[in-house]
């Protein structure tokens, strides 16, 4: 079924109702009930503080809860000057689709800025709000992203994949590009609505990554606001993330594809501009089962090595062997190794041209043994001194760049020439 809008009937007619407004905040949700109320009331919050000579409007996009979500966010009393809207948006189901119908009411509003916040967060306060929209209605900037302070094992796919790519294909040091938190402009809004994604696999769960990349590929003024510590459903690596590996990775290398032409001539990376929260505050600590990973590494080894021959390159297949020889208190990845194992995944991507769903899934235990050795290698580290470890593998990305191109090339032709 292809849907021309994400609005209900009803939501475009509350949105009319309300005709214009200067900030809008959007809240996408799913069976959140015992968080979306902290949520909203920290937004309420922070707008009442920071923007109340403002006309602002909270809209709440939830995926159809089974739960009480929507009943505790219509229930909960907001500053009697500003607007709240409570609905369940029309597509595909997904966050992609909750944050279209939050782009389109912006779109329709006229916000001069619209910020998303996940509606699990514990750790929001009034300030974030601030934080947020302070640099699209003060400083001029369209794209906002998100830094935390977060535990050294939250967010390994971001600090072991997505930030490394994102920052040596397209040349920025985004520190958080699937954050969740955000803002953007009135002109970026419209941008995102208008864009053909929304029926697709990206609206699905590659949203976050692909609101990034166009960010960067259109050359938005892109700053970052640093939120302090996010606490949320955090997930342990063994356990949960495997699925989102898949979808996060899938993203990143269709997008690869699309915009080719912008990131291969691009070497280095410069820094992004950095607001917000100043101070420090050591995360909550998320607990990792590194013998889990290392086991699940094992397996995948025993039941794919035959194809992982075929998919990389001799020098990266022996040093995967080794690796698996390896007892989990000594088991390590390297990260040079890593990064060719990434840039090797990404060139054989784009010359398959199906089953692409399956050579992700093929590769998802050598993820969680990068995982099992970044633990390892950071074990008696705080989580400040952990990030030195972040960038300085981050740096190894964009010294390899060279590599990525060249095998990106040869896989393609090989490909051609078959």
């Amino acid at each position: 079924m292809h849907y021309d809008t994400a609005l209900r009937p009803y939501t475009s007619k509350r949105i009319e109702e309300i005709e214009s407004a200067d900030i809008l905040v959007g809240i996408p949700c799913y069976n959140n009930e015992k968080t979306i109320v902290h949520v909203i009331q920290m937004v309420t919050h922070g707008l009442a503080k920071y923007f109340k000579d403002r006309r602002c409007v909270i809209v709440v996009a939830d995926g159809g809860s089974t739960d009480d979500t929507r009943e505790v966010a219509k229930e909960f009393q907001i500053k009697p000057w500003q607007e709240k809207i409570v609905s369940i948006y029309r597509g595909p189901g997904g966050k992609g689709t909750a944050l279209r119908s939050v782009f389109e009411a912006a779109s329709r509003l006229k916000a001069k800025a619209c910020a998303v916040v996940d509606s699990d967060l514990r750790s929001i306060t009034p300030d974030w709000v601030l934080h947020l929209l302070d640099p699209v209605l003060n400083r001029g900037y369209q794209f906002v992203a998100p830094i935390y302070l977060r535990h050294k094992y939250d967010g390994t796919i971001t600090n072991n994949i997505v930030y490394n790519l994102t920052r040596a294909l397209y040349g920025k040091r985004i520190r958080q590009p699937i954050g969740g938190d955000f803002a953007l402009s009135k002109d970026a809004a419209k941008f995102y609505a208008d864009q053909d994604v929304w029926e697709t696999d990206v609206a699905r769960y590659g949203i976050d990554i692909w609101m990034t990349t166009n960010a960067i590929t259109q050359g938005f003024r892109i700053c970052q606001s640093n939120l302090g510590v996010k606490i949320h459903d955090a997930k342990d690596p063994g356990q949960h993330l495997g699925p989102m590996f898949r979808q996060v990775v899938w993203t990143v290398f269709s997008l690869m594809e699309r915009y080719e032409s912008f990131w291969k001539g691009i070497r280095g990376s410069e820094p992004v501009e950095i607001f917000g929260f100043e101070g420090y505050v050591e995360p909550e600590p998320v607990k990792v089962d590194v013998e889990a990973m290392v086991q699940h590494f094992k397996i995948g080894f025993e039941q794919f090595s035959a194809l992982w021959k075929g998919i990389f390159c001799e020098d990266c297949f022996s040093q995967i062997e080794t690796a698996a020889q390896l007892d989990s208190k000594k088991f390590r990845l390297p990260t040079d190794l890593w990064v060719k194992i990434l840039f090797e995944l990404a060139a054989t991507f784009h010359a398959w041209k199906v089953n692409r769903n399956k050579l992700i899934d093929l590769v998802t235990p050598l993820y969680y043994g990068r995982v099992a050795s970044f633990v390892q290698q950071s074990w008696e580290m705080s989580s400040r001194e952990a990030e030195a470890l972040v960038e300085e593998q981050a740096l190894k990305f964009e010294e390899h760049k060279d590599y990525l191109v060249k095998v990106w090339n040869e896989k393609a032709e090989k490909k051609e020439a078959a």
